[in-house]
This record gives structure tokens, sequence and C-alpha cells, in this order.
């Protein structure tokens, strides 16, 4: 295949593509770069701007009611209607602001997403709608998202505020010509165990019957897995343990190549880190250990230690095969929907590899994700909408979107914590009537003391502390791109990154011996790797000079 030709004409569709949206799409303006200094309380006195007929602070945001009409993901585990859900019922009689909800399943939520930004038929604005830095550099560059920078610094004392407080959150929105698009989706830096998210579980109870201690290496790793096989710990005397569980082998890898010394900058950028040998990016499934990280989980693949669908088993069919405690080990948030086997695991540690390195590689930026909401240039109440997403980025606002509605699906405890109810906590379909929260990628502020989800279980926060001391010293946040670079580096990327995915699950299987390594990194390189790498290097520059 001839990847250069292919490349050329992928960018001049793109080119053009961007050029007829620009033409059709509606100027609303440059604010340009915001200083983001200073900041108050949502709650206060409150004032009248009169540019723009809203509240400046306090409830109601706008005195006479209007109505916005918001583009959404849905996740399958969100409720079905969000319009019907009781923190936005209620959150609209202390605004004045009626959000009318537009729903898409996350399945087909980009392509209805990018039709309706190629159409013209645009909502006033899109939350957990999963918006790319790439995306929002592309449509924020013709005009169909507006700059928030100057909205930002008038309308959202919350979020000002944790700019100030976190740079990187600046750093990872701002946009190369100056403007920020979106709100994204921010946990607390100290709330590590949500920060991680999925977490490498193992067995417990087989390791005591094993006799064997936690692993702290890939080596012993490997042989706690062949035991599990082998040596029947749950003792019903069947060979029907299996010793390591998950949807797909991205995440094991992903958790592995830390001990290779791969991944320095964390799991946000899971292909590029720094080489520490030139201080240089580093594409890392062309590295020579990353050969050895597959070869050591193709060895784990050959002698049957993964669940035997792994490749093509959908996560709750994973989760439900584990209900009879027959995991060795597996990874998902936790153990909690295992039942009367939730106690049985505890998490893992990172790793120590063979050359003597240590790193949880699959760390991720507590800037999760940066696209959770955008306002369109359709929308006529841009500041009051400014006011109504930076609510949810201050404590009050933050508690009231994770937990709901006070004294009916969450209590505040007396030394001041708050917890769900014991509905809430023994009805799964509960919650949903309250929150709409689940599923992720959702335009809000995630700290310990506001969300009460899995990942603040005892045995998630003692995971993370485990894991905390190989952290990377720094995390990278996604990176921003230019319109001379999007369309390239879009093309370029589509291709590498299925190439090396296609590549990937071969030399896992066998499919592809490794023999053939250096035909695979010669055909990266000829798809056009120095390039991809060229546009990566000068968006890590700019993100540097920031």
């Amino acid at each position: 295949m001839d990847w250069k030709k292919r490349t050329r004409l992928l960018l001049a569709a793109t080119v053009m593509t961007g050029l007829l949206a620009s033409c059709s799409g509606n100027d609303s303006g440059n604010d340009g770069p915001s200083s983001a200094s200073g900041g108050s309380s949502p709650q206060g006195t409150k004032g009248q701007s009169e540019s723009a007929g809203v509240n400046a602070t306090g409830f109601p945001i706008v005195n006479a009611p209007i109505k916005l009409n918001i583009f959404a993901g849905q996740a399958p585990s969100a409720p079905a209607d969000w319009n019907n859900v009781e923190i936005w019922k209620e959150y609209a009689k202390m605004t004045n602001v009626d959000v009318n909800w537009q729903l898409t399943p996350v399945d087909s939520l980009t392509e209805k997403r990018n039709l309706l930004l190629a159409g013209g038929e645009l909502p006033d604005a899109f939350h957990t709608a999963r918006f790319t830095s790439v995306d929002l550099a592309n449509y924020g560059g013709q005009g169909l998202l507006i700059p928030l920078n100057k909205l930002i610094d008038e309308y959202a004392p919350n979020f000002k505020q944790l700019m100030e407080k976190y740079p990187e959150i600046k750093k990872g929105l701002t946009m190369p010509d100056g403007n920020i698009y979106s709100l994204p989706t921010f946990y607390d830096p100290d709330f590590k165990s949500v920060v991680i998210g999925s977490e490498l579980w193992i067995n417990k109870k087989f390791l005591d019957a094993l006799g064997m201690k936690e692993p702290e290496t890939t080596d012993e790793f490997y042989e706690y897995l062949k035991a599990v096989k082998t040596k029947d710990p749950n003792g019903n005397g069947k060979n029907d343990e299996i010793p390591y569980a998950a949807s797909g082998i991205t995440g094991l890898i992903d958790q592995l190549k830390g001990a290779w010394g791969l991944g320095n900058r964390g799991n946000t950028h899971p292909r590029v880190d720094v080489d520490p040998k030139t201080n240089q990016l580093r594409f890392i499934p062309t590295d020579p250990h990353y050969k050895e990280v597959l070869q050591y989980v193709n060895k784990l693949y050959k002698e049957n230690l993964f669940i035997p669908e792994i490749l093509t088993i959908p996560g709750k069919e994973m989760l439900a095969k584990g209900s009879d405690g027959l995991y060795g080990s597996f990874l998902y948030t936790n153990a909690d929907t295992f039942g009367d086997h939730k106690d049985d695991y505890i998490g893992a540690n990172a790793f120590a590899g063979p050359n003597g390195d240590r790193l949880f590689s699959r760390a991720r930026s507590p800037l999760v994700d940066v696209g959770g909401f955008a306002i369109t240039n359709k929308n006529k109440y841009p500041e009051a909408t400014m006011r109504w997403a930076d609510y949810f980025y201050g404590e009050e606002g933050s508690t009231m979107f994770f937990m709901g509605i006070k004294d009916k699906s969450y209590v505040v405890k007396p030394d001041g914590s708050v917890d769900y109810t014991d509905e809430y906590k023994a009805d799964p379909e509960f919650g949903k009537k309250y929150v709409s929260w689940a599923g992720g990628y959702y335009p809000a502020m995630l700290t310990a003391k506001t969300f009460k989800g899995g990942e603040s279980s005892p045995a998630n926060l003692e995971a993370a502390k485990k894991i905390e001391p190989y952290y990377p010293k720094e995390v990278w946040p996604p990176f921003t791109y230019n319109q001379d670079e999007l369309a390239q580096f879009n093309a370029l990327g589509t291709d590498i990154g299925n190439y090396v995915d296609e590549m990937t699950t071969k030399f896992v299987t066998g499919d592809a011996p490794f023999s053939e390594w250096d035909n695979y990194v010669s055909t990266l390189k000829k798809m056009g790797l120095e390039e991809y790498m060229k546009i990566y290097t000068a968006a890590y520059e700019r993100y540097e000079k920031q």
C-alpha cells in the first residue's frame, strides 16, 4: 500500500471539509488567551451583568427562564432519559435554565456528533460528548465551537480557581491558537484511586492456598498465574480456575510495560514517552523493550493463562464469569461485582521487570477528558451556559452531580462527610433516578469528599497507596495540534495505530512470529512514522513552553 499517497489524499479531503465548514459556520469572534487570574465563589452577593443579562453570582442564573438544547453521550450504565433525572429537574428550579437533553448512545456518539457539526443543526452545547483535543482544535478552528477564555474569566469562578491551582489544566486545554474550547473531566490529583481507574487485582485466597507471597516482579506474576492454572487453589478438585481475565489485552500490556522502563510519562499517551538515553520523544511500539513485553505476554497466552475469550469477550460477560471467584487475577475497577467473593481480591503492585525497571505505566493525567463540555456558535446565552456548567467544578455542585439530592439519594454524616442512602446502595437502578454521571466523560470536578463510587472503596484506596511510590514523576495531559497539523496527524495516526493494534495482537497470539519484528518496524517507518513523530514533537514542545 502507498501510505504516503493515502495520507496526501486524506489531508486534501480533510482540509476541504474544514474550508467548507468554516464558510458555513457563524463567526463568533476570538476572545484570545485569558489571564485566568483572581476568582470567587459562585455563591455570594447577587450581581447583574448588563452585557449578558445574567446574574454574575448566586441563583437563579437568569431571572427570566431560558431553554437550552444540550447534546450528550449516554453510556449503557447511565439513565435512559436525563430529562427525568432528579438533579437536572432540581437544578432547573435553582437556575431558571431548562435543559432539553438530546441523548445519543456512546456506540454511535462520534458519528452522530460529527454529523451535527458537519450539517449545521447544532445544539446549544455538547455535554459528555467525548471531544478529543484534535476534535476541539478542528471544530474550534472552524468557529463551530466558541472560545471560552473570556467566559471562564468572567462567569466561571470555580473553574478559574482550578486552573490557578492546577496549571496543567490550562496547559492541556489551551489550543495552539491561544483559545480554550471546552471544559474537562477533572479528578483531584490527590485522589489517586480514581485517577488510576481500573486496577489489576490478585486473588488473596489463592495466594494463601498456594503458599505464595504477593507478586512483586514479572517473573513472580508468571509463576503465580501458572500455579493458579495447575495447582487447584480453590480446592474443588477441578481445573476450573482462570489465571487472568480481562476484556482485551491492551490493559495488561499497558500495566506491564513499565516493568521494561516504558510509559514514563503515563498512559494518556500510551504509545509515546521520553527516551531517557536521548531525552527525545520515543514511539514505544517500535522500541526493543516493547518487543520483550509482547514476548512475555505471548508466553502467558501460549500457556493458556488467560481467559480463553480474552480477545473478544465483552466486559460485562467477563465480570459475569468471575462471579464464582474463579479468577486468579483480573483488570477492572474493583471486585464489588463478585458478591460473596469481592473481598477475595487485593490490588496488585507495580511489577519490577527483568532489568530492574519498576514503574506504574498505566498512570493517567487528572485531566481525564479534555472535551467534557463545549458551547456552539448557535448558543444565544453563552454567559448563562458557562455559569450553568461552572457550578459542577465547585464542592457544592460536585456533591450534587455525583451524589444527587440530600436526604433522598445521599445523607450528610455527623462528621460532615457524605454517603449514599441505603436504598441507593441496595438498588443500582435507584441511582438512575437521581444522577446521570455513570459512564464518565462528564464536565465536573471529582474529589474524595464528593464522590463515593467504587474507586473510593477501602480496597481501591489501599491499592492506590501501594502503587503511588512507582508513579511517574510527570504524567502528561493530552497535547494540542494546530490546523496545519491536524489532517496529516489524524491520517497518519489512524493508519499507524491500526497497524500497531493488528500486529500487537498477532505477536501475542503467535499469528506473527517475532522474527517478523524488523519488518514490522520497517513497515511503520514506510507508513510515515517519522512525519507523525515530528508533529507529536511540535505539540510536545508547545506544551512545554506554556
